[in-house]
């Protein structure tokens, strides 16, 4: 079937000063399974202020991972408009979406889908070999984000020389690296353990915080969405709430109170106590 050109793509336009970078408006994404349609997304309307951060929550079928592929421009609505950057992205062309994808988003997922045998700067310059961009910027580009989570020093490993930790920084980086109006994150923590996922939502709070930008995050952890500014939470394929987030935490301050892996390796080779012996009375 030949695809409908969407509307025509300015790359210089940008949303107005106070415009939401994301902004949909009565979304609805239906699948056709045989003689079953399945509604994934019913409805939905919000809007996302750039600066913001934000959770996406939800059970498994509640239309969280249907939204973010639509928000990621991975797929379109079955109706409804979707507003990204001020561009109205819902009718593009599959080429107009991946154009806008590589310029627009950053994504993160929970498999951090690094290149085995290319070095972590390899990895993190690649969006910008689709860009386009001279070889003398793709250098500058990525050593800049590799230094902004803290690996710099780590430039020339391959992933396999990397924890897990430090190769979710990579794909943060590598996400970063064409500079993004919206950071998606995809369960980023879910492959990590305790300490080392804080360590990930502390880099993305630094990224807000400190440079304003607009991050959101699905997660099923609810400890995980207490790191963020606003949560929405999705239940049968509709948004059942959208609110700020009380009780925030802080990533920096949760830290120092976490056990270290190294602290946790001598903890577990520490032998457990003997039981007492029996009485010989």
């Amino acid at each position: 079937m030949a695809e409908v050109p969407g509307p025509a793509l300015d790359p210089g336009k940008d949303a107005a000063p106070g415009a939401p970078v994301i902004r949909l408006e009565n979304v609805y994404k239906n699948y056709d399974l045989g003689e079953v349609q399945v509604h994934a997304l019913r409805s939905v309307s919000f809007s996302v202020q750039t600066g913001e951060f934000v959770a996406v929550m939800g059970a498994s079928g509640s239309g969280k991972s249907t939204l973010m592929n639509i928000l990621g421009c991975l797929d379109r609505p079955t109706r409804g408009s979707y507003f990204l950057d001020g561009i109205d992205v819902s009718g593009m062309s599959k080429t107009e979406l991946a154009h806008i994808r590589n310029r627009k988003l950053g994504f993160v997922f929970q498999q951090f889908n690094l290149l085995s045998r290319t070095s972590a700067l390899e990895n993190v310059a690649l969006p910008t070999v689709y860009a386009g961009l001279p070889q003398a910027e793709r250098d500058k580009r990525a050593h800049e984000a590799l230094e902004r989570v803290g690996l710099s020093d780590r430039a020339d490993h391959n992933p396999s020389q990397l924890s897990g930790g430090q190769q979710q920084r990579v794909a943060i980086a590598r996400a970063l690296v064409n500079r993004p109006a919206i950071l998606l994150a995809d369960e980023p923590t879910g492959n990590l353990d305790s300490r080392t996922s804080v360590e990930i939502m502390e880099i993305l709070q630094s990224l807000n915080e400190e440079q304003g930008l607009t991050v959101v995050l699905v997660t099923h952890e609810p400890d995980i969405a207490l790191y963020t500014k606003r949560m929405l939470e999705f239940r049968d394929g509709k948004l059942r709430r959208d609110a700020q987030v009380t009780g925030r935490l802080f990533a920096r301050d949760v830290l120092p109170n976490l056990p270290t892996v190294d602290e946790l390796d001598l903890a577990d080779a520490v032998p457990p106590p003997e039981p007492p012996k029996p009485s010989q009375d």
